[in-house]
């Protein structure tokens, strides 16, 4: 008997028992749309996240606070970097171009009758080229600003819509912390960073915030949450890195662990790529339980085929068909069943990373390797769980299958 016939056969014997054979291939669809849409989703969120790292800015680094042990055991932020830092950062350092040293919280803003909670960074001029943000209308923080420790404020895209809708916001009063502040400029939506809105921000002056709004913390300086750093080019990133990690050892007579970290854009993008690709994996891995529960029951389902057409097989023998024939017969409609499940879990599968796609931020994306090793591991599943109730129909014994009932 050749494949084609078998085939057939194969087809026509799955098609008699159509509500069995749906049944039987849910597992295979539940996994293959299950590994398909977890890998998917996985490597959209590493897109996603890597995008948003691009958009804080060209060949950045970043300075911040206390080291991983330190910040691990206290929810306060250690007060170990100051102004004073950044400042001896833009001066001292040849492989940079510019910084900004940012303080941020979280306050409430009030504008007439309206109010929202949002945060409000004190920060430098420098802040717009070193994380490349640019300005929609009015202009941003000036060294005058600083210097006089004035009270204005440049607003975030979203800010801005909240409270002036479609008027012109320039000039207008807010205040922050019971202090009027007056609009300066709005700037130019930046989107989402990690879950945080930066279009929900206020810029005020570094200093203005440290003494009109949260007052000195530290008794080093004027302490800063973090300094945004721009280096010359991507050949720098590691020089600079490590001219600003002995400036500042110096700068606080360290001699064992320091007292602050400095971080590479990449160096943070690596470990989010590494948290995402774990979980992707563990998710591909959970979800990959099914197809080996959907390859039992396809193994299940064909125990009790090859009991419920026991004279059939014992007819086909006693006419001439070898055992071969047989095992073939039972490995194709195995085959054909996880194929099958296989096929429309990836159509499943597809579909649900378009739809992730298409309603939320997540760059969701089809990958071909997981669709062709979720098909391909389905297809062997049913293989491999085919054999044994294959065997078992090949070596029925002719004259036992025709006598029984």
């Amino acid at each position: 008997m050749d494949l084609l016939e078998s085939g057939k056969m194969a087809v026509k014997t799955l098609t008699a028992n159509k509500l069995r054979s749906v049944l039987t291939m849910l597992g295979i669809v539940i996994g293959n749309a299950s590994v398909i849409a977890m890998v998917g989703i996985g490597q959209g969120a590493q897109k996603l996240a890597s995008e948003q790292f691009e958009s804080l800015g060209p060949n950045v680094l970043f300075v911040s606070p206390g080291n991983p042990e330190s910040r691990g055991r206290t929810a306060d932020i250690p007060r170990t970097l100051v102004l004073e830092d950044a400042e001896a950062i833009a001066l001292q350092v040849p492989s940079i171009k510019e910084v900004a040293p940012q303080r941020q919280s979280q306050m409430t803003i009030v504008y007439k009758n309206l109010n929202t909670s949002a945060a409000v960074t004190g920060t430098t001029p420098q802040f717009l080229s070193v994380r490349s943000f640019d300005m929609a209308k009015g202009r941003f923080l000036s060294d005058q600003d600083l210097k006089r420790d004035n009270q204005v404020v440049a607003l975030g895209a979203d800010l801005a819509n909240r409270f002036f809708g479609n008027s012109d916001p320039i000039g207008q009063q807010v205040r922050i912390k019971g202090n009027s502040f007056q609009v300066i400029g709005v700037l130019q939506a930046k989107g989402s960073f990690l879950g945080s809105n930066q279009d929900n921000t206020a810029y005020v002056p570094i200093t203005t915030h440290a003494y009109r709004l949260t007052g000195r913390t530290s008794p080093y300086g004027l302490d800063v949450t973090v300094i945004s750093i721009s280096a010359k080019g991507e050949g720098n990133i590691r020089a600079a890195e490590f001219q600003i990690t002995n400036l500042l050892r110096l700068r606080h007579k360290i001699v064992n662990d320091d007292d602050f970290q400095v971080q590479t854009q990449k160096d943070v993008l690596s470990i989010v790529d590494t948290i995402t690709g774990g979980l992707t994996a563990m998710l591909a891995a959970i979800a990959g339980i099914s197809l080996l529960v959907g390859g039992i029951g396809i193994m299940n389902i064909m125990l009790v085929s090859v009991t419920e057409r026991t004279q059939e097989i014992g007819l086909r023998k006693a006419i001439g068909a070898s055992q071969q024939d047989i095992l073939i017969q039972f490995m194709i409609e195995a085959v054909i069943l996880s194929a099958a499940g296989g096929l429309l879990g990836t159509t499943i599968g597809v579909g649900g990373i378009l739809a992730v796609g298409a309603i939320t931020p997540l760059k969701a994306s089809v990958s071909p390797l997981a669709i062709a090793l979720a098909v391909g591991v389905s297809g062997g599943i049913g293989l491999f769980f085919g054999v044994v109730p294959a065997r078992q129909a090949a070596k029925l014994d002719p004259i036992v299958a025709l006598r029984s009932t």
